[in-house]
């Protein structure tokens, strides 16, 4: 999945002895989730025999309320030198909404050109989801999203503001480079997943009418050069009708930010809901970060009963993307075994065991 590392992204310093990883387990249960991904990450490298190291940061919420600091440009050079970052949660109830996201989340992932958000969708034997009639077999496909361009990208103004004729603009800013990169990884992601060998489309082609002409056109045009992957397109309420109906239909989707963002969490819920999503922020030729799709619910922060699957997940995630593909796949069995034969449910306090002992029990069913 990787190549050759950006110009944000420069050699690790001498010395420094296998993957460095820089850990931010932000608010809430972040520290707590992210604290089991870490015990899993250490059984399995034991295991599989590579090393790392990682260097905590303490960004988040905790953090903005004393120093009133986001993530310092000193922090960002340093994650420059890291080989990837895992992140636990953000989002701090005595923060008003959009500051941490914006300032940290956004940052991060704009600074470092983390392009492509990848969220597999895959319902692990022994969990329940809301979908009748559907089991492992049927739910099994990866979200492909452009990350960084988009509604995301804050363009837009606002004129005769606070008037009875005021009107807000939102401009969705896509470029050819920007959808292009992503369309060609969702096609080489698709070949190297070689399952199906199917990519679909989500888009708006009917009523976004420069945007997705632009879409349209990319995916088209670079499908040529990938003859042996089948494609389609669907407009992204059908999509969602579909994954709800015929999720065995989908191998891999590929769209836009808004949209991505809106059917990914979609898929979180008819894999089990957010104790078992993991997602990817990837730079394929730099540093990507992987984290819990779940948010920071303060409400359980220090019971010890939250459900750390999601993180463990996305450490998983990470091993794949540093080239450790046997670690990854032994830690999603030790997962897949862990919810089909151990575990009453997903949800926080209802699991039969605590967070720690969740993570207890993936270590213990590593192959």
């Amino acid at each position: 999945m990787r190549s050759e590392r950006s110009e944000r992204s420069p050699e690790r310093p001498k010395g420094v002895e296998g993957y460095k990883i820089a850990v931010i387990a932000g608010d809430g249960t972040g520290p707590e989730v992210i604290r089991e991904g870490l015990k899993c990450l250490k059984a399995v490298s034991g295991k599989c025999g590579f090393k790392y190291e990682t260097v905590e940061y303490d960004l988040g919420g905790e953090r903005y309320k004393k120093t009133k600091e986001l993530v310092p440009d000193s922090v960002l050079k340093e994650l420059a030198g890291f080989d990837a970052i895992y992140l636990g949660a953000i989002g701090h109830p005595d923060v008003k909404p959009g500051i941490l996201e914006q300032g940290i989340l956004l940052k991060l992932r704009f600074y470092f050109d983390q392009y492509i958000n990848l969220r597999p969708v895959k319902l692990y034997p022994g969990v329940w989801t809301p979908l009748k009639d559907k089991a492992p077999e049927h739910i099994d496909f990866v979200v492909v999203r452009e990350n960084t361009e988009g509604l995301y990208k804050g363009l837009g103004e606002f004129k005769d503001k606070n008037t009875k004729n005021e009107i807000a603009i939102q401009i969705s800013h896509n470029t050819r480079k920007g959808v292009e990169r992503c369309v060609r990884f969702a096609f080489e992601y698709t070949k190297k997943r070689n399952k199906r060998k199917a990519l679909t489309l989500c888009g708006k082609t009917n009523v976004l009418t420069y945007a997705w002409d632009l879409w349209d056109r990319t995916f088209n045009e670079v499908a040529k050069e990938y003859k042996d992957i089948k494609t389609d397109y669907a407009h992204v309420d059908a999509t969602c009708m579909w994954m709800v109906k015929n999720p065995e239909w989908f191998d891999v989707i590929v769209t836009d930010n808004m949209f991505g963002d809106i059917i990914t969490d979609l898929g979180a819920m008819i894999q089990g809901g957010m104790g078992i999503a993991a997602g990817g922020n990837i730079n394929p030729e730099g540093i990507s970060m992987f984290e819990p799709i779940g948010g920071s619910a303060p409400k359980y922060t220090g019971k010890n009963v939250i459900n750390p699957l999601a993180a463990i997940c996305a450490g998983g995630m990470m091993l794949e993307y540093l080239g450790e593909e046997k670690a990854a796949r032994m830690l999603e069995e030790s997962v897949m075994k862990v919810t089909g034969e151990k575990l009453k449910s997903l949800s926080a306090g209802k699991m039969g065991y605590s967070t720690s002992e969740v993570g207890d029990l993936v270590v213990q069913n590593l192959p």
